[in-house]
């Protein structure tokens, strides 16, 4: 019964969102009122006019939302249907309703009544959700299945290139949308009207009426034995045989139940075969010995199914499409947020690298701000020192000329020598400091290599993953051939991954490299411009030190009352050269 209901509900929403002209999600009582009279009336279900006065008894005034129908269509109408009624009266009840205003005007190639056809076949195809759409799996089965039926072949790079253009947006075609594409013959080129009627009526008697199989065949009469073609007709519980194909005048039923069976003709006639049933054996010649053989084979899967208490072949299918999709997006959910988990990780790990990097790179400015600072401490010590030797020996030979006069100039001396001292261990204290620096700096080196190991070691379980990704693919390949392509996708999707990792990584190393090479460029520059601007300065008579400047747009070479621009120097430059000229 849920699945009745859901495929009534299908064709009522067409019908509910066509009388919903302002598209505001409501409709008119009156007109609600019209179209519960007539689903009750297809649905063969007892009508009560008082029922829905008394639903929307406070609401007399404005229109009511389809969240208000819903529970009264529930309650008066689809829990009291039975499968007594004729789906096709109902189907064309809402197509009628809803046609009009939604079947597109451009002219199709495709009658009225193959569109309420396709439009049935949507209903049957499309997905459980609101608005209905079909997805482009089902839009595929049922192109195929309308292109067997012509007998042309399956073209699947028009259907991939069609499937580039398709709104992603959308995920899916509406029913007008759908009939569309069929009727603008872009699936049926070189195909005439009439074959593509009849290849649109052969899919609708299969998955919307349930026919198996049907065709022309003899038939033996039971009473007077004669042989008359009749066209019979193969559902799943029932063979029908009319006079003619157009199905008007129908002449019997035969009912299948699990004990029926279809056996060879005992005499061994090559077309003759029994369809043995509880209370009659019917006789039945085909035209030749393949279709006797593939209605045999029918009747024999019929009866296979009623015993197993299976739907139709096609109904079934549609089922596992639908599971498989759903399987399909819980896979690719749970795919996606790996990969975000997988990149959030990564993120972090990239921020940790950069904080080391920043952290190496100011234990380094640090480290070369020390030894500077070193450099300088160690410079002026050695001309303190060679200052105080100078003095200390003129002091001595002082001594030696008037050692008598100066035993106390001598303890001054001696004075001297232990602030000298005290100064050696102050140096040799700030180089203990420096290879403590030293060794500061080693300790953040080996925190960046671990830290590239963590790196690679989180690389590993990715591949890890990967592998494991593959592996249980691989095990799965006999069920789930149709998975493939998906597969092949979430492969593309991580190697594209990977390659961005990698990719981040060759940027920040190219980066690096670049900021060397700039400052290797920038000191060659310096040199060159100060070995020119010597030479400048000696030809013009200028030698003096010339010092770097700021880096504003006039700069200054150097400082005090000699200073000049480098708009000055040029015009030097050029004079002298002129000099030179002429000379």
């Amino acid at each position: 019964m849920g699945s009745l209901k859901d495929e009534l509900l299908k064709a009522i929403w067409h019908a509910f969102t066509a009388l919903d002209q302002d598209h505001s999600g409501k409709v008119s009582k009156s007109q609600l009122k019209v179209l519960s009279h007539n689903l009750c009336t297809v649905l063969k279900v007892p009508h009560d006019p008082v029922a829905l006065e008394e639903h929307f008894r406070d609401d007399d005034e404005g229109p009511v939302s389809n969240q208000g129908y819903m529970p009264y269509l529930n309650r008066f109408i689809l829990e009291k249907v039975q499968d007594n009624f004729d789906k096709i009266e109902f189907n064309r009840m809402c197509w009628t309703l809803c046609v009009k205003k939604n079947l597109t005007k451009n002219p199709l190639l495709i009658t009225e009544e193959d569109a309420f056809k396709v439009w049935v076949i949507f209903n049957f195809l499309s997905e459980d959700k609101y608005p209905l759409i079909i997805v482009s799996e089902e839009i595929e089965y049922l192109l195929k299945k309308l292109t067997e039926a012509m007998g042309g072949g399956w073209q699947q790079e028009q259907f991939e290139h069609y499937k580039i253009n398709f709104d992603d947006s959308k995920n899916g075609l509406s029913a007008w949308e759908l009939i569309e594409l069929i009727g603008n013959g872009q699936f049926s080129k070189g195909m005439d009207r009439q074959t593509v009627s009849m290849a649109i009526n052969e899919v609708f008697s299969e998955l919307i009426l349930d026919v198996l199989k049907q065709g022309y065949m003899m038939k033996k009469g039971h009473r007077r034995k004669n042989w008359t073609e009749r066209w019979f007709v193969l559902k799943p519980n029932i063979i029908s045989y009319y006079v003619s194909e157009d199905l008007k005048d129908k002449k019997g039923d035969i009912l299948l139940d699990e004990n029926c069976c279809s056996l060879p003709d005992k005499d061994g006639k090559k077309c003759l075969f029994l369809v043995k049933c509880f209370d009659k054996t019917f006789e039945i010649s085909a035209s030749d010995k393949k279709k006797k053989q593939e209605w045999i084979q029918a009747i024999h899967s019929t009866i296979h199914l009623l015993k197993l208490g299976s739907p139709p072949p096609h109904k079934e299918a549609r089922q596992r499409r639908k599971e498989l999709r759903k399987k399909q997006l819980a896979e690719q959910e749970e795919l996606e947020r790996q990969m975000k988990e997988l990149q959030v990780a990564n993120e972090s790990k990239q921020q940790e690298l950069e904080a080391v990097r920043k952290k190496l790179e100011e234990a380094a400015s640090r480290a070369a701000e020390e030894e500077k600072k070193r450099l300088q401490t160690q410079v002026e010590l050695q001309a303190r020192f060679s200052t105080e030797l100078e003095r200390e020996k003129l002091i001595r030979q002082q001594m030696e000329e008037q050692v008598a006069q100066k035993s106390s100039e001598l303890e001054q001396y001696l004075q001297r020598v232990r602030e000298l001292e005290d100064m050696y261990l102050k140096l040799q204290e700030a180089l203990e400091d420096e290879r403590q620096a030293r060794q500061d700096e080693e300790t953040v080196r080996k925190l960046q290599a671990r830290l590239l190991e963590e790196e690679s070691s989180k690389r590993a379980e990715l591949e890890k993953w990967h592998l494991e990704q593959q592996q249980a693919i691989q095990t799965t390949e006999a069920e789930k051939q149709e998975l493939e392509n998906q597969r092949v996708l979430k492969e593309q999707a991580l190697q594209e991954a990977m390659e961005q990792l990698e990719q981040l990584e060759l940027e920040r190393k190219q980066a690096l490299e670049q900021y060397e090479e700039v400052k290797k460029k920038l000191e060659m520059a310096t040199d060159k411009t100060k070995s020119w601007k010597d030479k400048v300065a000696h030809h013009e008579g200028l030698i003096r030190l010339i010092e770097p400047g700021s880096k504003n747009p006039h700069l200054i070479t150097n400082w005090g009352p000699a200073a000049f621009t480098e708009a000055e120097l040029e015009e030097r430059e050029k004079n002298w050269k002129e000099k030179k000229t002429t000379e």
